[in-house]
């Protein structure tokens, strides 16, 4: 299968990234970026996209994809709901839209994280505006819809885009996981969760991180 991925210059894009090479599953690999990840491979392809609110320029080339893995996300940390809607809501369903209208038969999966709100009336602003987001994108004409809440990750060997916050905290993953397995996933677990979204289904459009990990175990 062909796939789309955005957000490979943040830790889970590049992990989804590197699983989805890894993967005899997967033909080719699209990167849609603001910025170039720095890096080649065989099966990777790259599009740099300034604006994801317009993306006429290259929707040509956006045709015949069997999945979209959207990993592309902001910090709700000093932004206003306006403005966090603007750069969560607004910018991942014009991109949805798009693809959708050029590939109905398309699987999309959406991270969102754990404890997303999808009531969209709780007091938490940035779970509003997530579980707003992920009840829009069921409405868009795919084939399936997946959102994934994960929590703590461990990232993929050879990663190279990590948060300084990961890097100080990241040798806490394997007590975490012994005191609370059901709290955290890999990335390779991530990965390979959305590549079988797209090959064999899931019965639930939401996967919290127990569903993630089993999936990705399966």
């Amino acid at each position: 299968m062909k796939v789309i991925i955005t957000g490979a210059t943040g830790m889970v894009g590049e992990g989804v990234m590197l699983e989805c090479l890894e993967s005899p599953a997967v033909d080719e690999v699209l990167l849609v970026s603001r910025r170039p990840y720095g890096a080649s491979y065989p099966k990777l392809k790259e599009y740099i996209v300034p604006d994801f609110m317009n993306l006429d320029a290259v929707a040509d080339q956006l045709k015949g994809y069997d999945g979209c893995f959207f990993c592309a996300g902001v910090s709700s940390v000093g932004k206003n709901e306006a403005e966090y809607t603007r750069l969560t809501y607004d910018l991942t369903l014009n991109f949805a839209q798009t693809l959708a209208n050029l590939n109905p038969t398309m699987v999309f999966v959406y991270v969102s994280g754990a404890m997303t709100d999808s009531s969209e009336k709780g007091r938490v602003m940035w779970a509003r505006v997530k579980g707003r987001t992920e009840n829009a994108l069921t409405r868009c004409g795919f084939r399936a819809v997946y959102n994934f809440r994960p929590g703590m990750m461990r990232a993929m060997p050879g990663q190279k885009n990590l948060p300084g916050l990961y890097k100080a905290l990241g040798w806490l993953f394997p007590i975490v996981r012994a005191v609370t397995p059901n709290q955290v996933s890999t990335l390779r677990d991530v990965g390979r969760a959305m590549i079988r979204c797209v090959t064999q289904g899931y019965p639930k459009q939401i996967l919290e991180i127990r569903d993630i990990n089993a999936l990705g175990k399966a």
